[in-house]
């Protein structure tokens, strides 16, 4: 059932800037992480200074850095969602073979990603909406490569429809791949292929995210 057929009030919970900074303050030193497209990109405003993190972009970029500012983008720097990107000392630009390599071979710590739907079990479905022309890009690569993979995303749909779900209706990227789903509502992890609620934003209740989200989960917020 729809927040739209239960007449549920809009919460203010995390602005999509708030879950990329969310979601930077749980990366650990030492990471390789790939950062897909939409709130991913804003993580790398929101890493802290003592935390070196090495980013990786599928497109062919190895330690990209943050947007660099107005005026100083070079069109031949770019993130895999074709916005304006800086490099890190030590950064190397390689071709789709060997970035792919990279992801494949099992190099990533972490791929960060939005979502469409995320099922109670872990499965992601964040690559095609009816209607629209399908577009996986590097995603089913990515999910199943990486050690873990996280999902920033809104937790209802523009329609009021939760986003985390009992199952995915959409076509799956990969099946039980997703290991944190962090919304403007709350953090999930999957643990042991069940989702457990860990926390909740600012301002927002474990009712409130009950009554959002159709999955199956229990709940350890002292996690």
């Amino acid at each position: 059932m729809s927040t739209t057929e239960t007449s549920l009030p809009l919460l203010i919970g995390r602005t999509r800037e708030e879950i990329a900074q969310r979601v930077a303050a749980d990366l650990v030193d030492g990471y390789t992480v790939n950062l897909g497209v939409g709130i991913p990109l804003a993580v790398p405003r929101y890493i802290p200074d003592d935390v070196e993190v090495v980013l990786h972009a599928e497109n062919g970029v190895l330690g990209l850095g943050a947007h660099p500012g107005a005026g100083n983008e070079d069109p031949d720097l770019t993130d895999a969602g074709k916005k304006p990107i800086s490099l890190r000392s030590g950064a190397a630009i390689v071709d789709s073979a060997q970035s792919f390599a990279i992801v494949r071979g099992g190099h990533l710590d972490v791929t960060i990603l939005g979502a469409l739907q995320v099922s109670e079990n872990g499965d992601l479905a964040n690559w095609y909406v009816p209607g629209r022309n399908p577009a996986v890009g590097g995603a089913m690569d990515l999910v199943v490569g990486t050690r873990e993979v996280w999902v920033c995303m809104e937790h209802v749909d523009r329609k009021g429809d939760p986003k985390i779900l009992p199952s995915c209706s959409f076509p799956l990227t990969g099946a039980r791949v997703v290991t944190r789903v962090y919304t403007d509502l709350a953090t999930f992890h999957v643990v042991r292929g069940r989702l457990v609620l860990t926390e909740c934003a600012p301002g927002i209740t474990p009712a409130d995210v009950r009554a959002r989200t159709t999955a199956a989960y229990t709940e350890d917020l002292a996690a």
